[in-house]
């Protein structure tokens, strides 16, 4: 490594700096505005980005990947860095970051020279699904535009978890178009750091990232603290998720997941499952990850972690209850209707997949009250009733949004277009009920954006770090 690189250096405080100086942003792009500021820019700069496909959507749309090559010396191993946007479809707050990280390594010399690495950029993996989204993209704080325009695909349509498995019991080869697109990219780049661009609906921030990555941590607590974005300081997604910091998770792999699930004597490879996701099969290259989700909405008490004074085991037991009285009512509008329902329209498949999974949720809360350590009182930040406003509005919307589009064909027979109407009157009733009792603030996309562009850098500079630092103890030695 040359001696000025070992020299340069990007510090955090630098990085909050850009991550608060943001101009600033309304609404999100959408697939069209995103690729086309993308070659944009590679138009502007055609000496420091290139191109190539790497492969075709689902119907049929290119999917691109940017390569910004930061450096000067030739013979210096630089970091290969693989940015992903679009990975899930309806979460577009990475469009902003990717548009942001390629103007900003085009346009400042010395950033790409202190960051020292090559990055690889698909600034869409999913382009079809994030077209489905765009409804709400103007207005993502009007929760009524958001969730009525709310798409997110069952897993086994999900470019994240339909990587291929082998292991013990579970197997999965289903892969995707899009899939096998990033597997490409992963499998040629073979990063040393993999970021896809996430983000999450409500609460606050939290992350997950590979453990040998964890001296980020403070950055990681440091940029929403800067920008007045709460952590999420309730309970992980999932129970199997190691806590390498207060809302900062171990990234694993889906065979740890697996062994978890095994020694928790539950189904290592339930029926339906997909497949293991992307930074599980980033990891058999040593690869490095950080995912950083940033919530569309701030709710109150994401971060508070004093007492509430309410029993948590009631609080898990009334949204158990709740999730199972929908799950179990929406399964019988679909089986009432489903023999004349004639569009397979990707909302359909949604909510196929998702509603049973409500009962199946609601069933878990309600055993997890069972819990003898669950008989305690609760913090502020942990809300479980959260999950049961997602569930009911992302995916009652999306069986909504699948008798519509029956209606809108003319092919609606009396029973569904009263379905319909039906589900739009409690549609409406969760929509309110969930307004009045989360009470959603809508974030500035300025701040969640530079939160995770602040992320990305942080990542990175602090993965160079690691590298010169190692480099100057070789050289002592």
């Amino acid at each position: 490594m040359t001696t000025e690189a070992m020299a340069a250096t990007i510090s955090d405080d630098e990085i909050v700096m850009r991550a608060s100086s943001l101009p600033e942003l309304d609404g999100y792009p959408t697939v069209d505005e995103l690729l086309e500021r993308v070659e944009a820019l590679r138009e502007e700069f055609p000496d420091l980005v290139t191109k190539r496909r790497v492969g075709t959507s689902r119907l049929g749309e290119p999917i691109m990947q940017y390569t910004v090559d930061g450096g000067t010396d030739a013979d210096d191993r630089r970091t290969r860095c693989l940015v992903v946007g679009g990975i899930h479809p309806n979460e577009p707050i990475g469009s902003h970051t990717v548009i942001r990280l390629i103007d900003d390594l085009l346009r400042d010399g010395s950033l790409r020279e202190r960051l020292h690495a090559v990055w690889h950029v698909i600034p869409c993996i999913d382009p079809d699904g994030m077209r489905l989204n765009e409804g709400w993209f103007d207005e993502p704080f009007d929760g009524e535009t958001y969730f009525r325009h709310f798409y997110r695909p069952p897993g086994h349509e999900q470019v994240e978890w339909t990587f291929p498995i082998d292991y013990k019991k579970k197997y999965f080869d289903a892969t995707l178009p899009e899939t096998r697109a990033l597997q490409r990219a992963i499998d040629e780049v073979r990063p040393d750091l993999y970021i896809p661009l996430h983000n999450s609906e409500t609460g606050g921030a939290y992350y997950y990232l590979s453990p040998d990555a964890r001296d980020l941590a403070p950055l990681l607590h440091r940029l929403p603290a800067e920008l007045g974005i709460p952590l999420h300081l309730g309970e992980p997604e999932a129970s199997h998720f190691t806590e390498l910091a207060p809302a900062v998770f171990a990234a694993g792999t889906s065979e740890d997941v697996y062994e978890w699930r095994v020694q928790n004597d539950l189904d290592p490879a339930p029926p339906g499952g997909a497949g293991q996701s992307s930074t599980s099969y980033a990891s058999r290259y040593g690869t490095l990850s950080l995912i950083a989700e940033l919530p569309i909405w701030r709710t109150f008490g994401a971060d508070d972690t004093q007492p509430s004074g309410t029993n948590y085991a009631d609080l898990l037991r009334e949204a158990g209850e709740a999730l199972v009285e929908t799950g179990t009512h929406l399964c019988a509008v679909l089986d009432s209707i489903r023999s004349s329902l004639t569009i397979d329209s990707p909302f359909l498949r949604s909510a196929e997949a998702f509603v049973p999974g409500m009962t199946r949720a609601g069933q878990h809360m309600i055993d997890r009250a069972e819990d003898p350590a669950n008989d305690r009182v609760a913090i502020v930040a942990e809300r479980p009733m959260s999950v049961v406003w997602m569930y009911r509005l992302r995916f009652g919307g999306a069986l909504l949004r699948a008798l519509r589009a029956e209606v809108a064909a003319g092919s609606a027979p009396a029973t569904v277009r009263r379905a319909a109407a039906d589900l739009e009157r409690s549609w409406n009733g969760w929509l309110a009920r969930r307004d009045s009792d989360e009470r959603p603030e809508g974030i500035p996309v300025t701040d969640v954006v530079g939160v995770q562009y602040g992320a990305v850098l942080g990542l990175v500079a602090h993965h160079a770090h690691r590298v010169r630092t190692r480099a100057r103890l070789e050289d002592a030695s």
